[in-house]
């Protein structure tokens, strides 16, 4: 609680330091997600139009869904997720917002680790010039990931201020801009049905895409499969940055709603031309082969390509640095439940941060496809921090005299939470379909 009287403080006090270029720098790092890798393979499962047509519905409702983020915490002066649950529902609230925030993050933190799992034992391998895995511990991906949470996440989220943090976000977004770039250039130098010489080339098993038996080679504009349902998750998990709005919010130079609504905005306009163009030119690449992580389609090709090789050390350590970044708010949301007087102590710190990333290390190396990953995560906490808190707590803390319950902005609020509540049992029904049937699945035995 002390921290939200320093926080309300600073904001009647000072004003916010950070400029609108660099919030909007922020921001869209805070939405660039490890979703990127599978959009390809989401598009492969819709057509292009229906992609683009989810792609822009989602983004124009993460939008509103900032908008009323940013009046609730301008009716009340808060500018914390957790707090604002705590002024909407009193301590309950508060438990709510800090476990979705604990479960959606922990999920982002797992998907970036198992993409480190995935890339760099095959990186490691395409500097040894290996054409295939030949199972030395340092070609295991289990080992890879417990040596790089030990080494390089753990010190870095033992730091004290998130502060420092900002400089890795310019850097992690240059890395994947040149991942962009990479996607775009390749569409054009890779023939079509690929030459599966080494479609064993490591120890993982391939799971041949669904539709191997139609023409592979032709773009479809709409299609629905069974793993059509993957799809909707994926893209809602990739605008989710709404417990970053608020501290960005607090930084903003000039800050106002509008200003603020405005940074959000161009963010996601940014990352949505750049979702748009990655899974289209990933698709146009691969067509029906295109895998759930889209890097790993292209070491199919050629193993030790040069450019694949920095695309994918590029996209790894831009995953690699955010893993701390995704850890300070779990660390906030937990300390904020189980200790809410108590001042700042290192060993809970250190302790705090030591175990999730045993939990999450655990996590990654049990549950076998990042869709898994992907789709239970994006079918629960994805709409409850896009669609379903943002608009309960803007029904609550709006006060009725400004806007009665039956106000159209309200009865909006209302039908964007149904909206979401409808989305989450939708897509979480279609996942438990397809994992009882059991079919196309790469890892049986769940």
């Amino acid at each position: 609680s002390t921290l939200i009287v320093i926080l309300t403080v600073r904001n009647d006090m000072f004003e916010g330091k950070t400029s609108f270029g660099m919030s909007v720098f922020n921001l869209s790092n805070a939405i660039m997600g490890s979703g990127i890798l599978g959009l390809a393979f989401g598009m492969s499962n819709t057509g292009i139009i229906l992609f683009i047509i989810l792609l822009v519905i989602i983004a124009g409702l993460s939008a509103y869904s900032i908008h009323l983020l940013l009046k609730s915490a301008g009716v009340v002066g808060i500018r914390a997720y957790e707090q604002l649950g705590n002024r909407a529902f009193g301590p309950p609230g508060k438990l709510l917002a800090g476990c979705i925030i604990t479960v959606h993050n922990i999920g982002a933190m797992s998907s970036y680790l198992f993409i480190v799992k995935s890339e760099l034992p095959l990186v490691i391998q395409a500097f040894l010039m290996k054409y295939e895995n030949t199972g030395e511990w340092f070609l295991n991906g289990n080992y890879l990931i417990i040596i790089v949470s030990a080494a390089i996440i753990l010190p870095l989220a033992l730091m004290k201020q998130l502060g420092y943090l900002g400089y890795t976000s310019g850097f992690s977004l240059s890395c994947m801009v040149f991942f962009l770039i990479s996607v775009i250039y390749k569409k054009f130098n890779i023939e079509c049905p690929l030459e599966d010489e080494h479609i064993n080339m490591t120890g993982l098993s391939y799971h041949l895409p669904v539709n191997v038996t139609e023409d592979i080679c032709e773009a479809k504009m709409f299609t629905v499969n069974s793993q059509t349902a993957y799809t909707i998750p994926i893209l809602a998990f990739a605008f989710v940055c709404h417990p970053e709005v608020l501290p960005i919010y607090t930084e903003l130079r000039d800050a106002t709603k509008k200003r603020m609504q405005k940074v959000a905005n161009i963010s996601i306009l940014a990352m949505f031309v750049m979702y748009l163009l990655t899974a289209t030119f990933g698709y146009l690449t691969f067509y029906g082969a295109v895998e759930s992580e889209l890097l790993h389609t292209y070491s199919r090709v050629d193993p030790l390509d040069n450019l694949v090789l920095c695309v994918r050390l590029a996209v790894l350590v831009a995953v690699t640095l955010t893993v701390p970044v995704v850890l300070f708010p779990i660390r906030r949301a937990v300390l904020q439940i189980l200790f809410p007087e108590k001042p700042f102590h290192w060993a809970r710190h250190i302790c705090i941060a030591f175990c999730l990333i045993f939990v999450v290390n655990l996590l990654v190396i049990f549950v076998p496809s990042i869709r898994d990953i992907f789709g239970l995560i994006g079918a629960t906490s994805a709409p409850s921090l896009i669609f379903i808190l943002p608009a309960i707590f803007y029904i609550r803390i709006v006060p009725e005299e400004d806007e009665p319950l039956l106000s159209r902005p309200k009865i909006q609020a209302a039908c964007f939470a149904t909206l979401g509540f409808i989305f989450m049992i939708m897509s979480l029904s279609f996942i438990i379909i397809d994992w009882v049937s059991g079919e196309n699945r790469s890892v049986g035995g769940h």
